[in-house]
């Protein structure tokens, strides 16, 4: 007997909240910033896929996209501009225990991948279709988004992007002022 597709749903909401909430908690406490960015990660794809159960698909991609990705990615490098972080501090994961349980969470992701790559879905198990995220059918998703975007607020978009170029600009020469003799 097949379950409801409310559990099923439920079920994973609840398990993708709670992995948000453990990688929160574990970003906030690591003492080694790539440690902290790589929880942050962790953080980021939970809620990408929290997005995708709610059927909003390309908010869950561009969550990972632009969060998970690119923002990520820049941290990173500003953070081993400025060397915050040491190499014996790369890995918050030191013993026997921690490696057992990061490769029993990697293992039952793994089997239920495979559970869902080899299961046909059943119409009652497929996400219903939502209107609030649909928009006209001409345009589609990306061009209900991009729409506005470059219109009313691309000022706010500009602006934005020139922030961010002056805090890569910003982050360079305190990296190059620390190293200089």
């Amino acid at each position: 007997m097949p379950q409801s597709p409310g559990l099923f749903y439920q079920v994973h909401f609840y398990l993708f909240g709670l992995l948000a909430i453990a990688s929160a908690l574990a970003f906030v406490t690591r003492k080694s910033p790539v440690a902290a960015a790589l929880w942050l990660v962790s953080v980021m794809f939970n809620l990408a896929a929290l997005y995708v159960m709610m059927d909003a698909h390309f908010v869950g991609a561009i969550q990972v996209l632009v969060y998970a990705g690119a923002i990520m990615v820049v941290f990173l490098f500003v953070v081993m501009l400025l060397n915050l972080g040491h190499p014996d501090e790369l890995s918050d994961i030191r013993g026997r225990w921690g490696r057992l349980a990061a490769g029993g969470v990697g293992l039952a992701l793994l089997a239920q991948i495979m559970v869902l790559a080899r299961t046909r879905f059943a119409p009652e198990l497929q996400v219903p279709a939502n209107p609030v995220f649909g928009g006209p059918p001409d345009r589609g998703a990306v061009g209900t988004v991009a729409q506005p975007l470059f219109t009313e607020h691309l000022l706010a978009f500009e602006l934005t992007s020139i922030l961010l170029l002056a805090a890569i600009v910003g982050a360079v020469a305190i990296g190059k002022r620390r190293t200089a003799p």
